[in-house]
């Protein structure tokens, strides 16, 4: 019996002994944690560059100042848009289109220009109008070396004249003035005779008058009162509304014009508050007072 409990003793403590050497258990990891999902910032796609476009505008010489400044601000208000002007004679400018000139808008300085391309079909239906009008009157060179001092000294022989050809608007203005002044008694029925014979030079557009008068090249010219008011240093004569002729500028979309919208859209500006503003500025009267 002694011998039995001293071996179950030995048994014990020989469990113990196992049990104390034995690893101890690892505890299991809580699940981690999922960090959150980023937040996606949206983004602006960025403002595509307008394409380039070119507008080609014909138009009268006289209207080289006004038309200048609305160019200016007709781009400005289209981002990528040039104007390309071309300021000559509406007679010259006419005879570019007929011939096929790629031309967006034209704005001639008379109907005598404008109409025979409403007739030929070159011009967009429906978009002919005119915009403006104007006056003329006489310009002297700033020393007026001819001592003119009256319309009726135009007639004085020997003096030079320097006058737009018949076919340039202003020119055929001119000659119908002389021809209302040569009714009138006090001028005389030869007075258009007598002035006509003392033109020396006949110029293709009143830019070419007004700068050969200031040069003192003639002793005086007839132009639109626009270019004398532009020209601060000339002398001028005012004519009188009777004998005056009204000048009606008319303003077109040609009908083969590479860019039609953006044509139609500068003459709508032409035609706008802004656009009227500009030519009133620059000496214009508008086309419906």
């Amino acid at each position: 019996m002694k011998r039995f409990t001293l071996l179950f003793s030995s048994m014990i403590a020989l469990a113990m002994l196992f049990s104390a050497c034995a690893p101890a258990a690892t505890p299991t990891p809580a699940p981690a944690t999922q960090a959150p999902a980023a937040t996606q910032v949206p983004t602006t796609a960025p403002t595509a560059t307008p394409a380039p476009q070119t507008l080609t505008v014909f138009a009268a010489a006289s209207l080289t100042g006004a038309f200048g400044d609305i160019g200016k601000a007709f781009e400005a208000a289209n981002p990528g848009v040039t104007v390309k002007f071309s300021f000559a004679g509406s007679q010259v400018l006419r005879t570019q289109i007929e011939q096929g000139a790629p031309v967006d808008v034209f704005a001639s300085a008379d109907h005598k220009n404008m109409d025979p391309l409403v007739t030929e079909n070159l011009v967009a239906s429906g978009t002919d109008q005119d915009f403006a009008t104007n006056l003329l009157t006489v310009i002297l060179p700033p020393n007026n070396p001819a001592n003119i001092q009256t319309l009726q000294d135009l007639a004085k022989p020997g003096l030079k004249l320097i006058f737009e050809d018949p076919s340039v608007p202003a020119g055929n203005y001119t000659r119908q003035i002389l021809t209302n002044m040569s009714k009138d008694s006090t001028y005389g029925t030869d007075f258009s005779t007598k002035v006509l014979a003392n033109v020396v030079s006949n110029e293709t557009d009143v830019k070419q008058v007004v700068a050969k008068v200031d040069q003192g090249e003639g002793d005086a010219g007839i132009v639109y009162v626009t270019d004398a008011s532009a020209q601060p240093d000339l002398k001028f004569i005012s004519i009188p509304a009777n004998y005056n002729v009204i000048a009606h500028y008319p303003i077109a979309v040609l009908e083969k014009a590479p860019n039609p919208d953006l044509a139609k859209a500068f003459v709508a500006y032409i035609l706008s508050t802004d656009g009227q503003a500009v030519m009133k500025k620059w000496g214009f009267s508008p086309a419906n007072p």
